[in-house]
């Protein structure tokens, strides 16, 4: 089962310290660059009947490097790309016996290129912001097996941010919520859009110090379900709706991945740069991974003189 693409872009998603509030939009000419670090421990996979088959583990790291910029008070576009490692080190077997997995070594490349507009609508003490990403896979990488960067589809997700800024509910508490839905590309005309939902609280300790909980669901239309034993050791069909070699070829990026996940972000903010860490962990869901994942990153805003 390959990691979603989107997964590598929560860690940005999850820290309007650092990301920039995802419910409003920086002034005209104002601007973020940074970088993202993360690590990702796979420590089983959720059958489609939720109960947890502990093989199959991976571990997953990247570097994400990402630029915002405000082209007016109510219009920004960013963009990014995350280089991505995989190594698959479970002791057993690895369903197919993929190359990239057998070997138990790092495969590593760059994964997805990603480009987001944002227009906000409301820009107050509730603010909202619809946004439009367009991701494209930046290479042929390889998509089958556990240790690979990444799904290789192309996808278009339309999201609408929605937040209130501290003081309004209370002084030090802020609220924010995202809804997502992505159009990625059909293979095997098998349908695989997906819903994603996020909500988050901070509170500020002061100025400069700010602690995040955060809860994500995902909810995928479409795919294929895995069942709810383990695959056949030899012979890896059927495997529940993975019933052909052409469908075996291909689950990796096709599974009815439904998931909940919970983390904490403690974020700190200087004159001149904003840093984070992060925890986040799979709690539940189907046909998915089991795991948690380690962030952290910085943001250096930039002004740009207009006249």
């Amino acid at each position: 089962m390959a990691e979603s693409t989107s997964w590598f872009f929560a860690a940005a998603l999850l820290l309007p310290a650092v990301a920039g509030a995802q419910a409003w939009v920086a002034p005209a000419g104002v601007g973020s660059f940074g970088l993202v670090a993360q690590t990702i421990s796979n420590t089983g996979h959720r059958l489609t009947d939720g109960s947890l088959l502990p093989v199959g583990k991976s571990r997953n790291g990247a570097t994400y490097g990402f630029i915002e910029y405000a082209l007016t008070d109510r219009i920004s576009i960013a963009g990014g790309i995350p280089l991505v490692f995989a190594r698959y080190v479970s002791p057993d077997s690895a369903v197919g016996d993929r190359a990239v997995d057998a070997c138990r070594c790092w495969q590593h490349g760059w994964q997805d290129v990603g480009i987001t507009g944002r227009v906000n609508l409301i820009n107050r003490a509730f603010g909202v912001t619809p946004s439009v990403t367009v991701t494209v896979p930046s290479h042929a990488y390889e998509y089958k097996g556990e240790a690979v960067v990444g799904r290789r589809l192309k996808e278009v997700t339309l999201a609408i941010d929605g937040g209130i800024r501290a003081g309004r509910l209370s002084r030090n508490l802020s609220l924010s919520g995202r809804y997502a839905y992505t159009v990625v590309e059909r293979v095997l005309d098998l349908p695989n859009n997906r819903s994603n939902v996020t909500a988050d609280a901070t509170y500020a300790f002061g100025r400069r110090l700010a602690a995040t909980g955060s809860a994500m669901w995902q909810r995928t239309h479409g795919g294929l379900r895995a069942g709810t034993g383990p695959p056949p050791p030899s012979a890896p069909l059927p495997w529940g709706e993975i019933a052909t070699g052409e469908l075996f070829d291909q689950h990796d990026r096709l599974l009815r991945d439904n998931n909940f996940r919970a983390g904490m972000t403690v974020s700190y903010s200087w004159t001149k740069v904003a840093a984070f860490v992060s925890f986040l962990s799979y709690l539940r869901g189907t046909d998915t991974h089991a795991g948690r994942a380690l962030s952290t990153g910085f943001s250096i805003p930039f002004e740009i003189d207009r006249r």
